[in-house]
């Protein structure tokens, strides 16, 4: 007959294995999601810093004949970098654009979001641009009002913060020999800002250095950020990878949910068989629910353990959750085997086919989750419903067959391995065969194309006749040779 505890027991199993299997597979589909937004977050960086590249020498370099001149071209290159390089490293990381080059010689060269920027890129006189600010504001006094701020070069900015971090007392003391330090500049930054109307935090450093932005160099920087936004682009791939791998805590999930689970259906098991013998619930003693304490603990410890395993084996073997869920089955019904083998309850004989048999009961559960789970698409449903149909046939299977079907196949099975042993033989004469027709072909090829004429003419004319052409109509004379190229 139908065990049907059995049959209940194994839906169980198969369920939690679907649901770590279901808990996998929504991880792996989110990091799926991520990567797929990294890979057209760097596309649109990289078609941005093209776009970018293409707009500097068509419209500004123009071979050497562009915009503001051999003096000034910098300066327009330097906005268009900044407004491409600055929107490549927001798309880099999944952001919107934010940099608009306004390019009409108006007040502010770049807004980004509500702020206006003015670039100054000046290295004349050595005043780290500076001066250029202070021109500019006196050409637009209110600029600074209207949400506006400058922005100059990197190094440039760089000196300037660390100008104004040396006090006075220091700055007197300081050599001047190596031309990293001048007084003088030490001087004019510290009056521009205290004495000026121009507050620092009006000041921003640009995205490049001064020198990066010339008609010489600036392709060598694109080509550098380029590199940079590509390594920005892995990184961030390797953390969602990282994010993505399986963790300790989801590991202790699975453990916990199927310890209760395998517990939970192991008191309900116990509690029905004790009803089925013939108590009702508010009979039961001591000794039942010291039964079903036993039973209800034992089904927690192995529910544990089950999903640890699976969980482990799911993601660090590439072991379908269906297959582990069978392995750890399995695994806990052999051990049993080895106890009774111990304990002298068993024999050897008897040790044998029961493994085997639970290693078959093990790998049906498994064969039949994975079918319910192609057919019925749902997480879990599908391989608890196969899980008890496979198990089902294969129990009324091994059940209700008689010795006599049982003989049949017997002969069947011996047949089939007479079969196979014969082919066997018969694929080995054959490769046999084909080995020794390959070397001699091979030496052939040899003869016919070595470096001796005479022997290669020979060679020629044994690899002809052993690939089937007529006598006649191989050219193995003087005779031949001649009638045949000059007749």
């Amino acid at each position: 007959m139908m065990d049907k505890t059995k049959t209940i027991k194994s839906g169980q199993e198969q369920a939690v294995a679907s649901w770590i299997n279901y808990l996998n597979q929504v991880r792996l589909n989110q990091m799926n999601e991520v990567l797929k937004q990294e890979q057209s977050n760097l596309n649109e960086a990289m078609a941005t810093i093209n776009e970018t590249l293409n707009k500097i020498s068509v419209d500004i370099v123009n071979n050497g004949k562009g915009r503001g001149g051999v003096k000034g071209m910098h300066g327009f290159i330097a906005e268009v970098s900044e407004c491409g390089i600055g929107n490549a490293r927001e798309q880099i990381v999944g952001k919107a654009p934010i940099y608009t080059w306004i390019n009409d010689d108006g007040p502010a060269d770049l807004q980004r979001g509500n702020i206006l920027i003015q670039q100054k890129f000046a290295s004349s006189g050595n005043h780290l641009s500076l001066c250029a600010i202070r021109q500019h504001l006196h050409m637009y006094p209110y600029f600074l009002d209207e949400d506006g701020v400058y922005v100059i070069p990197k190094d440039h900015y760089d000196k300037i913060k660390w100008l104004l971090s040396i006090p006075e007392e220091k700055a007197n003391k300081m050599p001047t020999s190596t031309g990293e330090f001048s007084l003088k500049q030490w001087k004019e930054v510290h009056k521009f800002f205290e004495e000026g109307d121009i507050p620092l935090e009006k000041v921003e450093p640009s995205k490049l250095r001064y020198d990066e932005v010339q008609k010489d160099t600036y392709e060598e920087t694109f080509s550098k950020e380029v590199d940079s936004l590509k390594k920005t682009n892995k990184e961030r791939v390797a953390h969602a990878k990282e994010e993505a791998a399986p963790k300790l805590s989801e590991g202790v999930k699975a453990t916990v949910v199927s310890a209760g689970i395998e517990g939970a259906s192991s008191l309900c098991l116990e509690i029905n068989k004790k009803r089925k013998e013939g108590k009702k619930l508010k009979d039961f003693n001591g000794d039942d629910w010291k039964d079903i304490a036993g039973a209800t603990g034992k089904g927690t410890l192995k529910g544990g353990i089950r999903g640890a395993s699976i969980y482990t084996l799911t993601n660090y073997s590439a072991t379908p959750a269906a297959v582990a869920s069978a392995i750890v089955t399995a695994s806990f019904g052999v051990a049993d085997q080895v106890y009774q083998l111990k304990q002298g309850q068993i024999d050897e004989q008897t040790f044998i086919e029961n493994s085997e048999m639970l290693c078959l009961d093990a790998s049906i559960s498994a064969l039949s989750s994975f079918a319910g789970q192609v057919l019925i698409p749902v997480p879990i449903i599908g391989a608890v419903i196969g899980n008890t149909v496979g198990t089902m046939m294969y129990q009324i299977a091994k059940d209700n067959f008689s010795s006599y079907e049982q003989k049949i196949f017997e002969e069947y099975r011996k047949s089939i391995c007479l079969v196979d042993k014969e082919l066997n033989e018969q694929y080995q004469e054959f490769v046999d065969e084909m080995g020794k027709d390959m070397q001699m072909f091979m030496e052939l090829l040899d003869k016919a194309f070595a470096p001796d004429i005479s022997l290669a003419f020979e060679g020629s004319i044994e690899l002809a006749k052993s690939c089937g052409v007529p006598t006649d109509e191989i050219l193995d004379s003087k005779d031949k040779l001649v009638a045949y190229f000059l007749d």
